[in-house]
């Protein structure tokens, strides 16, 4: 008989995306229920005397970076393939283009758009280094609460989380042998960003968990979009030809713009002679 367990793990499977979405639901209930659960966890690493020591240490600092540095790397080397692509028309592209596609979509539209843009510049959640229990000055806030207390890039939800959980879009894409691998590395990764951030009082755990999930979700649906759906426009051979065409499109402007500089240059340099 199949347990339980092996079951819920099996539905969530099938239905990765309700499964996200009833994740963000029960998480986002359960800190609106038990706000001292944020307390709690955030008290772990803060103490009157010293407040939240954590962000003082060199090599946590250090960790902090490898999250960002990370992102950058891959946003760089998706950027690169399809300039490359875009400068060299005739030659096959280094990878399938709908990846480096469904990599910096899912970057500028889940911790670019969605946490950075809306949630944190909008909700206005201070973060626990500025609430009263914590030695600032303003009040607490749960999540989801729409407040005036904090201006811009407030606590609610994470980005570094989101960023850690974007991540494990690199997944999505490799090889099926390699997916088990790959996760070992990221979600360990994923989680000490997290904590990290909890420990250094810059988010709540509820900040953490909810970035996670809304992450994961938009991550989800533009997989679906991108590669369950396989709309023709952006598919892989799609893609190639609209890179070849505007790339030799390209070509012919820049040698057409280039043939008028010469011809400039050289009316210039015969009139400067004749006088």
């Amino acid at each position: 008989m199949t347990s339980l367990p092996r079951k819920v793990a099996a539905w969530c499977i099938q239905h990765p995306m309700v499964a996200v979405s009833l994740y963000v639901a029960v998480v986002s209930l359960f800190f609106l229920i038990f706000p001292g659960v944020d307390f709690l966890a955030s008290g772990l690493f803060y103490s009157a005397s010293a407040g939240f020591s954590a962000q003082d240490v060199p090599f946590l600092r250090d960790v902090r970076h490898l999250g960002p540095f990370l992102v950058r790397l891959i946003a760089i080397v998706c950027v690169a393939v399809l300039l490359i692509k875009l400068l060299a028309p005739g030659r096959p592209p280094l990878m399938p283009l709908r990846m480096p596609v469904f990599l910096l979509s899912t970057l500028i539209l889940g911790p670019g758009v969605l946490v950075n843009l809306i949630l944190k510049n909008n909700w206005g959640r201070p973060r626990p280094r500025s609430v009263e229990e914590f030695g600032g000055d303003l009040p607490f806030q749960p999540v989801w609460k729409i407040t005036d207390s904090c201006d811009s890039n407030c606590s609610f939800v994470s980005g570094e989380a989101s960023a850690g959980m974007w991540l494990v879009s690199i997944a999505f894409l490799v090889p099926a042998t390699w997916r088990k691998p790959v996760l070992a590395f990221i979600l360990p990764l994923c989680l000490i960003l997290s904590v990290n951030r909890v420990a250094f009082g810059g988010h709540f755990l509820s900040d953490t968990l909810i970035s996670w999930g809304v992450t994961l979700l938009l991550i989800l649906v533009i997989h679906h979009l991108l590669y369950v759906k396989q709309p023709p426009l952006v598919s892989d051979i799609r893609l190639d030809e609209w890179f070849t065409v505007n790339g030799r499109r390209l070509q012919r402007t820049g040698r057409r713009s280039l043939t008028k500089v010469r011809r400039a240059v050289r009316s210039a340099l015969g009139k400067f002679s004749e006088n």
